[in-house]
């Protein structure tokens, strides 16, 4: 199947799209990758970088700002994994804001995908903000966090939010989530299925020249970066303890989902380890005894949640990294950056 199949990858110079293109290529796929600016030679640089980029890997200029540059990207593919996301909004644009513009997006990828004739199943690279597990009055948790949590989008848990900049991300990622989920119902027209993979806080190493930002923020504890801290903490606050990812296991649940030879659609949660930022300060003051530990926001929940998702690998998938890995990962990676 690998040496004809064709795939699209969306956002690929990003941190998971990046390491998933260098493993499709591995594996004998074609590659379809998209870029918002073909003249970056940073970004296309590493692409081309890759080995198998000379044969396997084409590169195609598209942004979630003007979705229609996707069609060609798109066009003559089996799978596609739609991993771009927009962080910063671009305020001279028609969308308001950047929930908007993805939404705006991702309506557009899908309709190319069932325009192709072609696409098998649609991946979506999703986040684990879309299944907060609080109620949806803002007070307290539910027994555990599983596929079935979805978070509020209501005021109620307004209190939580630090700035404009969190707000405006989980929604995006949860209002986008509904949509793409919706795409693979067969009311809605065809046999697409559609996959959405809600990764947890993602560490480990990188193909990147820099320390990607979820892994400064998986190391914050041992560094001066505040505003790292302050964001494991809102993720404490919000999904009750810290989902962990490993940027090899993430990446490997995309191909996992793509290759499954039976029917796959639905939310899949994609996380090895639920942790709490005690648990995470305690791995750097055992291991890590070179470096002051900040205990600022060390303090665990008050209510003892639990992981409640099995369902990636009750599909038979199998998680290669625990917490520790992934945070030594990061420690690695950051060191050979030059950031530790």
């Amino acid at each position: 199947m690998e040496a004809r199949c064709k795939v699209c990858v969306t956002g690929a110079s990003g941190y998971i799209a990046s390491l998933l293109i260098n493993k499709l290529l591995a594996k004998g796929y074609t590659v379809h990758a998209t870029l918002r600016d073909l003249k970056d030679e940073s970004k296309v640089g590493l692409l081309k970088s890759f080995p198998q980029s000379q044969d396997k890997l084409v590169l195609f200029q598209a942004d979630i700002y003007n979705s229609v540059d996707f069609e060609p990207a798109i066009k003559g593919c089996e799978f596609v994994f739609h991993v771009a996301t927009p962080l910063i909004h671009e305020p001279a644009s028609q969308f308001k804001d950047i929930t908007e513009a993805s939404l705006a997006g991702s309506e557009s990828i899908a309709m190319y995908c069932k325009k192709a004739g072609t696409v098998k199943r649609l991946i979506y690279t999703g986040s684990v903000v879309s299944a907060s597990p609080r109620r949806v009055d803002g007070i307290g948790f539910n027994d555990v966090m599983d596929e079935t949590c979805w978070t509020p989008l209501n005021d109620s848990l307004a209190y939580l939010y630090h700035d404009a900049y969190l707000k405006d991300y989980i929604y995006s990622k949860t209002v986008t989530e509904k949509y793409m989920l919706s795409c693979g119902n067969n009311e809605n027209g065809g046999r697409l299925e559609v996959v959405t993979l809600l990764c947890g806080a993602v560490g480990g190493d990188t193909l990147q020249s820099f320390t990607p930002g979820s892994v400064a923020i998986c190391i914050s504890h041992i560094t001066e970066n505040a505003m790292g801290r302050k964001s494991l903490q809102f993720v404490q606050e919000f999904l009750g303890k810290i989902p962990l990812a490993h940027v090899d296991d993430v990446c490997e649940a995309h191909i996992f989902c793509m290759e499954s030879t039976s029917s796959i659609n639905g939310r899949f949660l994609c996380a090895s380890s639920y942790v709490s930022l005690k648990e995470i300060a305690n791995h750097y003051v055992l291991h890590y005894p070179e470096f002051t530990v900040n205990q600022e926001y060390a303090d665990g929940p008050k209510k003892d949640m639990k992981w409640g998702s099995t369902k990636l690998c009750d599909k038979g998938f199998v998680y290669k990294y625990d917490a520790k890995m992934i945070l030594d990962d990061c420690v690695k990676c950051t060191r050979r950056m030059g950031d530790l």
